[in-house]
């Protein structure tokens, strides 16, 4: 597939393009976690989406480029993202090249039988069959205090007292990324996931961006009396910390272990030196919304954009929506062991 707009040539990439997209990413400066090759790969290994990356080329030089994952779900059904399981994505480099990439994909995508495009982030195409939004979803990064004192009175009042109240329990905190953090934390993070009534993501793909990631991603632990009770496996990215996959068991509440967690995190992604902590996305008014707010995060609105062929219904694989209401209140009452075996069958297609 070639297109000829503002003298750019736009193709898909091949695995000879490999080292090429890594070096371009490595210094864009819009890059996020989720453009990086070890994240797209980290998907398609684990959850077997396939990963297209289209550049746009000036010449000899990539100019941008749009990574996405083919996401395929006998439930959910098929699309075009950018990326799977992110929360940011979309085109990187020069946003010249944006309209001429998102045809791309829309091109793309009816090739491989997807029906829906989906861009996380980055430029937002205007042009026939594209809706975005800036108002369904937030984002929080704010800055890192200089060492742990000033961090925990950065914290507003109301919060720091619940986080006070966590630390005089003197919970244990852990950080490492072997085979026993590894499980603590998926044991953990599977507990607090079908508590909320959704179903928990494979634990391949939890090893998979470890190991994509190398040093760039950590598990951190809170215990209390050796029982794990909050975990978070954190994503570093240029001097940011995004706490990506995160929970508590139910103790975890009255213990104010999650506080703790986030803390510590703050305090130990400091010592890693980093400057910022990014605590991710939320649905704009949802728990986690104002949760974040609390911790005197200001959110800021995320633009997200979507095409769909012929008119079609975007897919919807949104946990809020009234539509899986019912199902949510069926997964919270299910014994732990059956959603741990039947929530990663699903949730592979939530991308």
């Amino acid at each position: 597939m070639t297109m000829h707009r503002l003298r750019t040539r736009v193709r898909v990439a091949t695995a000879d393009d490999a080292a090429r997209i890594a070096a371009f990413v490595g210094r864009a400066d819009d890059a996020t976690p989720f453009h990086r090759p070890e994240w797209m790969g980290a998907v398609t290994r684990a959850c077997g989406h396939e990963a297209h990356v289209l550049l746009a080329e000036a010449g000899e030089a990539i100019a941008a480029i749009l990574p996405l994952h083919a996401v395929h779900s006998p439930l959910f059904g098929r699309a075009l993202v950018s990326a799977g399981f992110a929360v940011d994505g979309g085109v990187i480099g020069d946003p010249a090249h944006g309209a001429a990439l998102a045809e791309a994909a829309t091109t793309l995508a009816v090739r491989l039988s997807c029906p829906t495009v989906e861009l996380r982030g980055g430029p937002l195409p205007d042009a026939p069959g594209w809706h975005a939004r800036t108002d369904s979803h937030a984002g929080f990064v704010a800055s890192l205090a200089g060492e742990d004192e000033a961090q925990l009175n950065a914290i507003p009042r109301k919060q720091r007292a619940e986080v006070r109240k966590g630390l005089s329990r003197d919970m244990q905190v852990r950080v490492g990324r072997d085979r026993s953090d590894r499980a603590m934390h998926y044991a953990v993070y599977a507990q607090s996931v079908r508590n909320l009534g959704t179903p928990v993501f494979p634990r391949a793909l939890f090893d998979a961006v470890l190991d994509g990631f190398g040093d760039d991603a950590d598990i951190l632990t809170v215990l209390d009396r050796d029982t794990p009770v909050a975990s978070v496996l954190s994503l570093y990215h240029r001097g940011a910390v995004m706490p990506y996959w995160g929970g508590g068991v139910h103790a975890a509440r009255a213990l104010r272990a999650n506080d703790v967690m986030y803390y510590r995190l703050m305090c130990h992604a400091r010592a890693r030196g980093c400057d910022r902590f990014d605590f991710g996305r939320s649905k704009t008014d949802s728990g986690a919304f104002h949760f974040k707010r609390n911790w005197g995060f200001v959110p800021q609105p995320l633009a997200y954009a979507h095409w769909t062929a012929d008119g079609l219904a975007p897919r919807d694989v949104n946990p809020l929506s009234p539509r899986y209401r019912a199902q949510i209140a069926v997964w919270r009452k299910l014994p732990l062991a059956i959603a741990n075996r039947l929530g990663p069958l699903i949730s592979s297609g939530l991308a």
